[in-house]
């Protein structure tokens, strides 16, 4: 039997999930957090009871991804060549793009390792290459909240059936 505070909440926790969804693709909405609020909110009412080591591992995955989310695309400039010039512009970049949401976090880092390498006397394919490469760490790491945003929608459902 569910009380009047248990769909509340897991109504609220429902949003909070799929906000958290949208919040992978759209950057100005942390979307793992959100996600893991939904999750504890569930976890709230009288009809679920995740454990206490579900809760701390779900958290930390969270807190993982989100660390991750800002290194991966240095992680890819890095892997495709770029030197640490690039990996400075990507970081820069990032920071930089943060103030132009939403797609300045797209391509902040991208023309972050671009100019980068050309500033540390890289060719213009190298920059090319290290650009691409922080794009595609920040597609990995997208891919990553979506993966973890997702696990968490099964949780929810899965306790409610």
């Amino acid at each position: 039997m569910f009380f009047v505070m248990d769909i509340l909440l897991i109504v609220v926790g429902a949003i909070c999930l799929v906000v958290g969804l949208l919040g992978c693709i759209l950057p100005m909405l942390p979307g793992p957090p959100l996600s893991y609020v939904g999750i504890l909110l569930l976890h709230f009412t009288s009809k679920v009871d995740f454990t206490p080591t579900e809760l701390l591992v779900w958290l930390a995955v969270v807190v993982v991804v989100q660390l991750l989310d800002y290194f991966i695309p240095m992680m890819g400039t890095k892997y495709l060549g770029g030197s640490k010039w690039g990996s400075r512009g990507c970081v820069v970049g990032t920071i930089v793009g943060l103030f132009f949401m939403p797609w300045g976090i797209v391509v902040g880092p991208f023309l972050g390792a671009l100019v980068g390498e050309l500033l540390g006397g890289g060719t213009t394919s190298a920059a090319i290459k290290s650009g691409i490469g922080s794009l595609v760490g920040f597609l990995a790491g997208t891919v990553l909240k979506c993966v973890v945003c997702g696990y968490f929608i099964w949780q929810f459902a899965a306790a409610l059936l």
